[in-house]
């Protein structure tokens, strides 16, 4: 385990009277970077630790997630890229494992880069293109809005794990 420790980032208020791709965009945004700032100033110890015993939630498991699932929803099933597939066959629905010699900085940093590409994606097409991936029907609209949802669901639970951890809290 790695003792470089993840820094904050700057997070930007989305615009409050903004067309729908600015504002929408501007939440997943302000989310995503809240991510990044929920586990900041974490140890690899704090961030694989379970603080609530009855769950298999860690924080760095949830980075790991949504680092899928910002894969799974944009790069494969959206724009239909020749990327890897985020989870393994042992693992097919993206759950929170942790594998041998992962770090949080490491995590963090693959979180961050996943949102880049994402964020291109998004850029480079229209609120009413179609997903390219196989037998898919949504629309990019559908996939900002469920990113906005999946996002905005495990930061509730960073917001627990970081409390019962080290007793940080807020936004």
């Amino acid at each position: 385990m790695s003792s470089e420790q993840v820094q904050a980032v700057e997070r930007v208020r989305p615009p409050e009277a903004a067309d729908e791709r600015a504002t929408l965009s501007g939440i997943l945004d302000f989310l995503r970077d809240t991510v990044v700032n929920k586990v900041a100033g974490l140890s690899d110890e704090q961030a694989f630790g379970r603080p609530v015993a009855a769950s298999a939630l860690t924080p760095a498991g949830l980075v790991k997630h949504l680092t899928g699932v910002e894969r799974f929803w944009f790069a494969i099933d959206f724009a239909a890229t020749d990327v890897e597939w985020p989870w393994s066959e042992e693992n097919p629905h993206g759950n929170f494992p942790i594998a041998p010699g992962d770090t949080l900085a490491a995590l963090v940093a693959d979180y961050q880069a996943e949102c880049a590409r994402s964020r291109a994606i998004a850029a480079a097409a229209s609120f009413d293109d179609l997903a390219r991936g196989e037998d898919m029907a949504f629309n990019l609209r559908y996939a900002v809005t469920h990113l906005i949802e999946e996002t905005a669901r495990h930061l509730g639970h960073l917001d627990l794990l970081r409390e019962a951890t080290d007793g940080t809290v807020g936004e």
